[in-house]
């Protein structure tokens, strides 16, 4: 078995942890795959009723992998960024495959917990967003801070989860937002703080444990299929073919050879701060 993912059984939940802890459990190209295959196990075990998604270490999912990325040459599938011209479709295949693995977690029958501490970033907070209910630390951040430059967020959960002017905010700005604030415009469950995460969501899991599988199924279904109808199978294809021209665009371009001068760190935080103007290609006066 993969260990990028892993699944323990626990009596009737399900355990999956996402186990990068070195890179925040960043995302590499086993660990979609490795969380559908996860999910899959755990929907096979009659016995497991509820399942609980989380990251090893300090944080849920930190995003993409961007420096083993980085090293992927475009010819092994897993280079975020083609020579020019690039071929969209090729970039969709490749996106619209790791859309649909993290959508094995909505689309399980069982009901998935997502517990999330330290970050739930970028293509992290795809994979949490995914999720039936997300329970957060206080202290713990989401955002999808590539929306900015360089990303659209594939799974588009946002309008789904908080109504559009939220979602605006979040994706115009690329801001991230504590536990507190996550809770209070409706994006997770609940947030706790730190040291109560682990009982809070056990609490929850044992609760919905005590319900048959076949009636979380039904429900979950139910729920699920109104959303959907709204429109979200559409809005994903959108969002993954965007998700590939972000980073094909001048800006996502110019992007790409800034990290390449000045190295993956400074450049997101050039981006995250605001610092850099990607379409003139040269940092921002703030005097200007």
């Amino acid at each position: 078995m993969n260990d990028t993912v892993l699944l323990e059984k626990d009596g009737r939940i399900g355990r999956i942890t996402l186990n990068r802890p070195d890179v925040l459990n960043a995302i590499d190209g086993d660990m979609p795959q490795a969380i559908a295959d996860r999910v899959a196990e755990a929907n096979a075990d009659d016995e497991i009723h509820v399942i609980i998604l989380s990251g090893a270490g300090r944080a849920f999912c930190a995003g993409y992998d961007l420096t083993y990325y980085a090293s992927s040459q475009e010819g092994d599938g897993h280079a975020l960024t083609q020579d020019m011209p690039w071929d969209p479709m090729q970039d969709y295949a490749f996106m619209h495959r790791n859309t649909e693995l993290f959508m094995s977690l909505w689309h399980s029958h069982k009901p998935v917990i997502a517990k999330v501490r330290g970050f739930a970033a970028a293509g992290g907070s795809d994979i949490a967003l995914c999720c039936d209910m997300i329970v957060m630390a206080d202290d713990a951040e989401i955002g999808y801070m590539p929306a900015r430059v360089w990303g659209c967020p594939t799974t588009a959960m946002w309008t789904y989860r908080v109504g559009p002017e939220q979602a605006k905010r979040l994706l115009f700005t690329g801001d991230r937002i504590n536990g507190e604030e996550a809770e209070k415009i409706g994006l997770v469950l609940k947030s706790v703080p730190e040291g109560e995460l682990d009982a809070w969501v056990d609490r929850l899991a044992e609760r919905i444990a005590t319900v048959p599988t076949n009636q979380l199924m039904m429900q979950k279904i139910v729920i699920n299929q109104a959303i959907e109808a709204m429109g979200l199978l559409n809005t994903q294809k959108f969002a993954t073919l965007f998700d590939g021209i972000t980073r094909h665009s001048p800006e996502g371009m110019n992007f790409k050879h800034r990290s390449e001068e000045k190295g993956w760190k400074e450049t997101v935080r050039e981006r995250d701060n605001g610092t850099f103007d990607w379409t003139s290609n040269r940092p921002i006066n703030p005097k200007a």
